[in-house]
């Protein structure tokens, strides 16, 4: 089990955190996605490593982007 934390900009309200949470939700591998808000913490939880690559263009899909 391998726990990841990121931080995404630009999301302003539940949906938004709802559009990152769907998107990353589908990347192979992983298992649970946890986004909060007000930080713009996005912790994903998987059964491998997920490359972060696939994390970010889940979050680019959903009109968002990881910091750095």
């Amino acid at each position: 089990m391998a726990e990841n934390i990121y931080t995404v900009q630009g999301m302003t309200c539940g949906h938004c955190v709802s559009s990152v949470t769907e998107e990353v939700s589908e990347v192979a591998g992983v298992r649970q996605v946890d986004v909060d808000l007000a930080s713009g913490r996005l912790t994903v939880t998987s059964d491998v490593d997920v490359p972060e690559a696939d994390i970010r263009a889940a979050v680019e899909e959903a009109g968002y982007q990881l910091a750095g």
